[in-house]
């Protein structure tokens, strides 16, 4: 029997006797054993700077012996690398190479690899003594703001002018956005508050972004333990009828349809590559150009809100835990790239940080399993909402932020897709008033609702054979609902990982089939996409004649125009369930339509 120990500095798994049985110099030789992985990926340096780009990374399992760092493939010279025990600097010269994978290599090892993005966008995270409590008794930054630059203003230029005039400095920019972070001269909020109006009313600031968030803040989750005891509940979206359908519909050999990589972006912190669902993406997962590839830097425990996340898009299938959706592709599969990454701990602006980046890297789908509600706003049964909250300053800012990037993403990428999820406070997605960023509304935004496994023994088809989440935002503003319930990853093999429930993961199964359309169609335009969605979606829940009767629409009303005009349709006037099968085949068809 084998057992994987992996050292006493990342964690300990009990094992009791069966340990006590094992072979002494068997335990001597595991004991010895550290895994190489990159825990900690941050710019560093001269943030401003962007033909040099310096990256700070900790790496766990290096001993002093020789290593080699390879970004793209490539070993970086000794000269553009400084190390410190476990602290590695890495110097970039972005005219020389572009945003990739990097991994270490160590005797037989390779660790993780994480994504140096060089599109230089970066926001700083506030540390512990740079946080305080607000009037409204929430998390909030003291010393750092970010600043919307109006459109006609050379924003670096602005940003330092504005900087230089109230002794601030700046730290942290997205230049596609024309936003600039600043370290205000201030010691407590009174003094920034009165910075903030000061910034707030320059002819030159379109808005001031206030943070609210911890340095260590968990982006929207809910657990609990499944509802039922089955714990298949993707059956209910037919997400292995997809998979079966894609990998027998689109073959590599002599199949009619080429289809095309696509990559994927989730905004999560981390994923565990101990697990046994990620065990296999270490160091060159592009030696095959065809599989699913995962880049993200380490997790210390599988359990993870970012491991659960991007597991159901490329957990390997029969290892424990998860079952990917796109890595269940992988036979027939194109390539599909998975990049994990949140740029900062610095809340909501270093997740818009990061999705920029992402998008100038060529990414096609946003993940969002995040969001947040207005300090303020109730649920269906006019409790006020507890959770994942913020004040009417740090929305009115974040709101700000938000629209100038779906302005960008619409005007500079307008084959993007983000894909969000509804939220897990029995309230309302789409008021503007109580929740981002599900409230917007575009063609390039999706947002997704949870539902789960009924009671009832039914086809899967009928309506009821799914009940909405109790705790699953609704509204008109809802696209479509999927499952909610997932066991997420293990450390052991074979081990049924515990049960995560909610609209994060519910939102990388749609996510996840997007891509998979993409990559059959990629001139697929988000309200095609959309318009494939809704048609070829399941229904849930009982009719209320296109009106909300009792806050209890979960999505958006099925319309007439998506049952090919029937209007005696049964789903005329039902909510949206996710149909993974149906959605890839009418991709199929519009192609074959459009030849």
């Amino acid at each position: 029997m084998a057992v994987k120990y992996l050292g006493a500095t990342r964690r300990v798994i009990a094992l009791g006797s069966l340990l006590l049985a094992a072979d002494a110099s068997a335990e001597q030789s595991i004991g010895d054993e550290q895994p190489l992985r990159v825990e900690q990926l941050q710019r560093c340096g001269d943030l401003l700077q962007q033909d040099i780009q310096e990256f700070c990374l900790n790496v766990s399992g290096l001993d002093n012996s020789d290593f080699q760092v390879k970004l793209n493939g490539i070993p970086l010279q000794a000269e553009n690398l400084d190390h410190t025990d476990e602290n590695i600097r890495v110097r970039i010269t972005s005219a020389d190479t572009q945003s990739g994978p990097l991994w270490f290599e160590q005797h037989d090892q390779a660790s993780n690899p994480v994504w140096i993005s060089l599109k230089g966008s970066h926001v700083v995270a506030a540390t512990d003594q740079e946080l305080a409590e607000n009037m409204d008794g929430l998390t909030t930054y003291v010393d750092l703001v970010s600043v919307i630059i109006e459109e006609s203003y050379e924003g670096a230029e602005e940003a330092q002018r504005l900087a230089e005039k109230y002794g601030a400095e700046v730290v942290g920019i997205i230049p596609p956005l024309n936003t600039y972070q600043l370290r205000l001269p201030v010691s407590n909020l009174d003094a920034r508050d009165a910075l903030v109006l000061r910034l707030g009313s320059e002819v030159s600031v379109d808005a001031v972004v206030v943070e609210e968030s911890g340095a260590e803040e968990s982006v929207e989750s809910e657990t609990d333990e499944l509802p039922a005891a089955d714990d298949q509940d993707w059956a209910s979206n037919r997400f292995l009828d997809a998979v079966n359908y894609y990998k027998r519909r689109l073959p590599r050999q002599g199949g009619d349809i080429e289809t095309q990589p696509i990559r994927i972006g989730v905004i999560e912190r981390e994923v565990d590559f101990d697990a046994p669902d990620f065990a296999d993406y270490l160091g060159d997962c592009r030696t095959d150009s065809l599989r699913t590839c995962v880049y993200a830097r380490d997790a210390v425990a599988p359990d993870g809100h970012g491991t659960t996340v991007a597991g159901v898009f490329a957990a390997a299938w029969n290892e424990g835990g998860n079952s990917g959706f796109l890595r269940g592709l992988d036979s027939v599969g194109p390539g599909f790239d998975v990049i994990v990454d949140r740029n900062s701990d610095a809340g909501i602006t270093a997740n818009i940080a990061a999705s920029v980046n992402l998008v100038e890297d060529g990414v096609r789908v946003l993940n969002w399993s995040w969001g947040i509600h207005r300090v303020g706003a109730i649920d269906i049964d006019g409790e006020e909402v507890d959770s994942l909250v913020r004040s009417g300053i740090a929305m009115s800012g974040y709101e700000e932020l938000l629209e100038e990037f779906f302005l960008w993403l619409r005007r500079e990428h307008p084959d993007v897709v983000v894909v969000n999820s509804a939220g897990n406070a029995s309230s309302f997605s789409g008021s503007d008033d109580y929740r981002l960023p599900s409230s917007f509304v575009t063609d390039q935004l999706f947002v997704v609702g949870g539902h789960q496994q009924g009671d009832q023994e039914l086809q899967v088809d009928d309506p009821g054979y799914v009940v909405k989440r109790d705790a699953s935002n609704i509204d008109m503003r809802v696209d479509i609902t999927a499952a909610a319930c997932v066991r997420g990853s293990s450390l052991i093999e074979g081990e049924q990982g515990p049960a995560h429930c909610g609209t994060s993961y519910a939102t990388p199964l749609v996510a996840g089939l997007l891509a998979a359309m993409m990559s059959i169609d990629p001139a697929l335009t988000p309200a095609q996409l959309r318009m494939l969605l809704r048609r070829s979606a399941m229904t849930i829940g009982e009719e209320y004649d296109f009106e909300p009767t009792d806050a209890d629409d979960l999505t958006a009303p099925i319309l007439p125009s998506e049952r090919a005009n029937e209007l005696d349709h049964p789903d005329i006037g039902l909510s949206a369930r996710l149909d993974m099968y149906k959605a890839l085949d009418l991709t199929v068809q519009s192609l074959d339509r459009e030849r």
